[in-house]
């Protein structure tokens, strides 16, 4: 008997709910309740990235200096491997099908090591942005952080790799009568919208890769289906001359050519602005930014999926 009027007190003591009758997303708005995961605003989500900004640089380091930890000459081989690709090309590319006719003497093989260092930067960015997600499942399980951290720091770190690997690109140069002088300031600007551009195309390809993991096993025949196609071990204009001018008009405006030359242009004495496409510039910035921002956004439209299923 006791119990029963000790149980009624207590329900005649409590108060009624306001929360009676309403749905759980009622419930969570009004108690400022979000989803665990959700996806932020753009605005947002773009404040989280300045925040981890000290962490995207420490990993791009981190996996710069892990990338050759195992070889024995450890961080040669960052300028070694593209160096070797270079004479692989050159014997085959200028020895054996003179692709360097037509142009003036040593001009030839800085043209191909800026050509390999350069396209390089751009392929590696791609690859490492098809892998930031699967192969990072634990730390995207793991952790909160907004994911496009990932693709920037993979492509923070192929641009270390480069900036290291410049080095080595400007000896070459200078060894073939190409010195210093006002246009090579022209690689600054050149490499940060190159830069922009990898990024968004890093962010592209790791949401399609966060799905399709074999997509990674794909992209090494695109890259060098592109690279062929982007001038990388011979002049455009040269080898297409017998061809419609819009062939080599569609080949000379891609953004990996367009980077490519401006750089050549930048550094090779040579290498004359006849070599350029019209309106080389508006193409750079436009292939920037709409890869740039575009990927970017296309990115964080999936921001809630990517680790999950």
């Amino acid at each position: 008997m006791s119990d029963t009027t000790h149980d009624g007190a207590l329900a005649t003591s409590r108060p009624p709910s306001d929360d009676a009758g309403l749905s759980a997303a009622e419930l969570a708005r009004k108690y400022g309740l979000s989803v665990s995961g959700a996806r932020p605003g753009l605005g947002e989500y773009v404040r989280q990235l300045w925040g981890r900004r000290h962490f995207i640089m420490a990993f791009s380091r981190a996996k710069l200096v892990a990338q050759y930890s195992q070889a024995k000459l450890g961080q040669v081989w960052q300028v070694a491997t593209p160096l070797l690709n270079a004479l692989v090309y050159w014997l085959i590319f200028a020895l054996i099908l003179e692709a360097d006719r037509g142009m003036p003497p040593g001009v030839y093989i800085p043209f191909l090591v800026i050509g390999i260092f350069v396209f390089t930067f751009t392929q590696s960015s791609l690859m490492a942005g098809v892998r930031a997600i699967p192969g990072n499942l634990g730390l995207v399980r793991a952790l909160h952080f907004p994911r496009a951290s990932l693709p920037i720091s993979f492509s923070m770190q192929q641009l270390q790799q480069l900036l290291y690997s410049m080095i080595v690109v400007v000896v070459i140069v200078m060894c073939f009568g190409n010195f210093p002088q006002p246009s090579w300031l022209l690689v600054v600007p050149v490499l940060v919208l190159q830069f922009v551009f990898n990024t968004g195309l890093a962010m592209v390809f790791a949401r399609a890769g966060s799905k399709t993991p074999d997509l990674a096993q794909l992209m090494p025949f695109v890259t060098r289906t592109w690279m062929y196609a982007s001038g990388v071990m011979f002049s455009i204009n040269t080898m297409l001359k017998d061809k419609p001018q819009w062939i080599a008009d569609v080949l000379q405006w891609n953004p990996a050519a367009i980077y490519m030359d401006l750089i050549r242009f930048a550094l090779i004495d040579g290498y004359g602005a006849e070599n350029l496409p019209p309106h080389v510039w508006a193409f750079a910035v436009g292939w920037a930014a709409l890869i740039g921002l575009g990927g970017f956004v296309y990115f964080w439209k999936a921001e809630e999926r990517y680790g999950r299923g």
